[in-house]
């Protein structure tokens, strides 16, 4: 067997471990470990290239910016349960009551605002779910398209900041989270926008799929109805900024600014008066649960790579992908059909850790630019949560729905909505401005236009010998 077969080999053996469902943590580090053995057995390693695993461990335990994941998700597991969300959805819902679609709208735009607070998806998905679908299931709503458009104001949380999928990738990219954050606003107004134009055009053609609220429903009116949505509002714009606005002002990193959003939500919790002891050790072990995932996750990752890397499979991956007809618009295409079809299999935190590391390189020397690079997966990884059969967006909705709610009508109802995700991923494609357009733009100099200007100055013009004294010259050497 030669070298050049192992990175084919070891990258079938990886697609064949997660067809089997076997944990892809464990996974990855048993296939890397066993092939880095044939590979010394065969003698294209040396058993001291092994030194190295122990290096890049200590690496990702060390990293100071993975520490913005607990930070984050702890955040999302208290706004879970702090009454934040019931708050939003009780004002936002009377406000577009009277409309036609006014519930999903409701529902998609307090989405995006959990996600701009949460940065999780199961906290927004189990939150919205638990409060608006039998609400919805009450009023008559089209049950296919009311757990339809909860699950997908849910998976918006993935693009909109301050999302753990940007941080990963800014991690695993080399770039800087900030500038991920600032890439991704474009694209999470518009796809949020995308999602309301749809219901907008539902409630054009099929107006009884989203009917309005009765007048008996709509008990709030005038400055009760103001003050509940200001109540709901007024803390997440607050907790919104001290998360998202010192990061882009530059006032926090990351992972400071994960931090101060964690006090942040235990302090509303307090202001719904849900904070207690039970809440906290409940957003813990969530936080400890999902932290020691991506942990391990990232170990049998690096051990997988340290070895693909060491036989050559970046030449490899990077010879297959650079080759392909199109240059860099085939390179696009083929990259995001792999990563949409790896959906099927693989969550997003799998997906980041597996393939970025492999894929980023060859963008970077195609002269893609890796912060539009890694927006762009962003979109795609949205479908991950939407996929049937395997979406966890749709496995969250099912455990929270009543047993009248046909899982049918769930896997059935996310199918419009990932079009609507595979178009916001065509529409960065085509509009790189949409990423590009948010982040500081560094000012290039051209030497060619540089021109120095002295100050009119008459002795500069007509300059003096210089006068030294009545000295004699030194004399010459013989």
């Amino acid at each position: 067997m030669t070298m050049s077969l192992m990175p084919p080999l070891m990258f079938g053996g990886l697609v064949l471990f997660m067809l089997i469902g076997f944990p892809v943590a464990f996974s990855l580090a048993a296939l890397g470990l066993t092939a880095g053995l044939f590979a010394i057995h065969f003698g294209y390693l040396t058993s001291a290239f092994f030194g190295n695993l122990p290096l890049n461990i200590f690496g990702i335990l060390s990293n100071d910016l993975l520490l913005a994941i607990p930070f984050f998700t702890f955040m999302g597991a208290i706004l879970e349960r702090c009454g934040l969300a019931e708050d939003l959805l009780e004002g936002t819902g009377q406000l577009f009551g009277s409309v036609p679609g006014g519930l999903a709208y409701a529902v998609i735009i307090v989405g995006a605002i959990l996600g701009a607070i949460t940065g999780t998806v199961a906290a927004s998905v189990i939150a919205m779910g638990l409060i608006s679908l039998p609400i919805m299931q009450r009023y008559g709503y089209d049950m296919k398209l009311a757990t339809g458009v909860i699950a997908a104001s849910g998976t918006i949380t993935q693009l909109i900041p301050p999302s753990l999928v940007l941080v990963v990738l800014a991690d695993q990219m080399g770039r800087s989270v900030g500038d991920m954050y600032k890439g991704a606003i474009g694209p999470s107004i518009v796809q949020t926008l995308l999602f309301i134009a749809y219901i907008f055009a539902v409630s054009l053609l099929r107006p009884r799929w989203v009917p309005a609220l009765p007048a008996s429903a709509r008990t709030l009116h005038g400055w009760p109805l103001i003050r509940r949505v200001l109540w709901g509002m007024v803390p997440s714009i607050v907790l919104i900024f001290l998360v998202l606005g010192t990061i882009f002002l530059g006032y926090a990193t990351p992972t400071e600014a994960g931090a101060m959003g964690a006090v942040g939500a235990i302090g509303l919790a307090a202001m719904h008066h849900r904070l207690s002891w039970a809440l906290v050790r409940q957003g813990m072990e969530s936080t400890m649960r999902i932290t020691a995932m991506v942990v391990f996750i990232l170990i049998g990752s690096r051990t997988f790579s340290l070895v693909f890397l060491g036989v050559d499979g970046g030449v490899w991956i990077e010879h297959m992908l650079s080759s392909l007809p199109g240059g860099v618009v085939g390179f696009l295409v083929v990259v995001n059909l792999f990563v949409f079809f790896l959906a099927f299999f693989l969550d997003f935190f799998e997906i980041a850790f597996i393939i970025i590391p492999l894929l980023a390189p060859v963008a970077a020397k195609m002269g893609i630019d890796l912060i539009w690079f890694g927006v762009l997966l962003c979109v795609n990884m949205q479908t991950s949560f939407m996929h049937p059969p395997f979406g966890f967006a749709l496995f969250y909705l099912r455990g929270i729905a009543s047993k009248e709610v046909k899982s049918s009508d769930i896997y059935l109802g996310a199918f419009p909505w990932v079009l609507l995700q595979v178009i916001m991923a065509v529409i960065v494609i085509f509009w790189p401005g949409l990423v590009t357009m948010w982040l500081d733009v560094e000012q290039k100099v051209d030497l060619d236009k540089v021109r120095i200007e002295l100050p009119d100055d008459p002795s500069l013009r007509d300059p003096q010998p210089l006068d030294f004294g009545n000295s004699a010259p030194p004399p010459r050497a013989p």
